[in-house]
């Protein structure tokens, strides 16, 4: 996606964390939903950045990630190891 906007100038950011939704209605919310808008949060125009749980789970999947350090999350509890995905 962020690759296809480029292409027409527009730079997306995104989060990407795992773990238990709440559904509610038609909506998602919980923590993991929280999370993953908190990563999102600490990127800029092209980044896909991942939380330490999620770069754990791509173990074998061929993708290199860049540590961007331990983050305090706000809303969340402790603080949180971020890395972004490396573009080929």
């Amino acid at each position: 996606m962020g690759d296809t906007l480029a292409a027409i100038d527009v730079a997306i950011r995104a989060g990407v964390h795992t773990g238990e939704v709440e559904v509610r209605g038609e909506q998602i919310g919980g923590l993991t939903v929280h999370i993953g808008a908190r990563v999102a949060a600490l990127g800029e125009g092209g980044d896909l950045l991942v939380s330490s749980t999620v770069k754990e789970l791509m173990a074998g999947s061929g993708l290199t990630f860049r540590d961007q350090g331990e983050h305090v999350l706000k809303g969340v509890p402790g603080s949180w190891r971020i890395y972004a995905v490396e573009r080929e």
